[in-house]
């Protein structure tokens, strides 16, 4: 999906901010411990459909998809419980939340291959409404960003995850060709941004300390303009990165060149800004403040429904927080929250008694 680049300046003190807030929220614990439940939703579900749907459907699941959806639910499991001990290895090559993050795109890859729906690992066309309902499981575990703690290698034309900060602001960037992803709630009043440390490395040198590194130039003084002496300037590079202990420092991303038709990779030098110690003493804090909700807007809905008539399908996104009940299912009622992915249900079918999966309407019947 092609972009119009919006700017934003990183010496502007608000956009500073809000990157860095993305940052601290996009390498949480409580955001990773949602993407894992998020997905064991999914992996249930999808295994469900395996066992439930009929065989000569022709949107059955595949399900050989099945031992890779549970392996990526256990990374995912082991991964967070490390988290929640202040061990960020788990983004490094090769560690649960790194292998998590790979295998779990594979499954999205691949979830529906019908020709009518997918081509060469890439969706073409919108899913069925059973399919999309599962997919909309499997996108609730998603966040932009959430690659922002996994290392990058250090290799050629490899590059540090945020060259700009529109990478992590810009809503057009949450808009794909299929499914849109929830841009963040910003908190009323963000906090300032640290004062630098220090600590300065260069790319290709081993971080030493976990947290979010500024790309800054430096500027030395030099004798007679050849010998390098002291640092007589530091000035800001780029966007704002997470880098993790132990890893490489990335260059950044240069100039487009023409003639190789690529974009360069520059060395550059980084500067610690923060120190992530989070959960080090198993201590996690109130982290509400980044799934904040947005504030309802008390407007029909799109169908022209009362509030008190509001309905939706399994698979849509609930607009309301309160208690729902599924249609023609006597006494089914869920609470579900603003946001979320409405479920399906698991009921006796008429007739046969044989428990299936159905696909319902819910109607809010009491607002939060």
């Amino acid at each position: 999906m092609g972009y119009v680049t919006q700017e934003y300046d990183m010496q502007d003190s608000e956009t500073r901010r809000r990157v860095f807030w993305l940052l601290k929220r996009l390498t949480s614990y409580s955001l990773w411990a949602k993407k894992r439940d998020a997905w064991e939703v999914f992996s249930r579900a999808f295994e469900n459909a395996v066992r439930t749907w009929p065989k000569n459907d022709p949107e059955r699941m595949d399900a050989d998809l099945l031992p890779g959806i549970y392996e990526t639910l256990s990374l995912y499991k082991k991964g967070v419980e490390e988290l929640g001990k202040g061990h960020r290895f788990v983004w490094r090559t090769g560690q649960p939340l790194d292998a998590a993050m790979d295998k779990s795109s594979t499954v999205r890859n691949f979830l529906y291959t019908h020709p009518d729906y997918w081509e060469r690992g890439a969706q073409t066309a919108p899913y069925p409404e059973k399919v999309e309902a599962l997919n909309r499981l499997l996108l609730a575990s998603r966040y932009e960003g959430d690659y922002a703690p996994i290392e990058v290698p250090f290799i050629p034309r490899m590059s540090a995850r945020y060259s700009s900060p529109a990478a992590l602001l810009d809503p057009d960037r949450y808009r794909y060709q299929f499914y849109q992803l929830p841009y963040p709630v910003f908190p009323a009043e963000i906090s300032e941004v640290p004062a630098a440390t220090d600590l300065i490395i260069g790319s290709g040198q081993r971080v030493p300390i976990d947290g979010i590194w500024e790309p800054v130039k430096v500027e030395r003084e030099k004798a007679f303009g050849i010998v390098p002496l002291g640092v007589r300037s530091i000035e800001s590079n780029g966007c704002f990165n997470y880098l993790v202990s132990d890893t490489k420092a990335p260059n950044v991303r240069g100039q487009w060149n023409e003639a190789e038709s690529r974009t360069e990779s520059l060395n550059t030098h980084w500067r610690l800004l923060w120190e992530d110690t989070r959960y080090k003493d198993g201590v996690i804090l109130d982290e509400s403040e980044y799934f904040l909700e947005r504030a309802p807007i008390h407007v029909p809905t799109d169908h022209g429904q009362p509030e008190e008539e509001i309905e939706v399908r399994t698979g849509e996104v609930c607009p309301v927080t309160g208690t729902w009940e599924a249609t023609d299912f006597d006494n089914h009622c869920i609470e579900a929250s603003q946001g979320m992915v409405m479920p399906d249900v698991l009921a006796s079918a008429v007739g046969s008694g044989e428990r299936r999966v159905h696909w319902v309407t819910w109607r809010l019947i009491r607002r939060a």
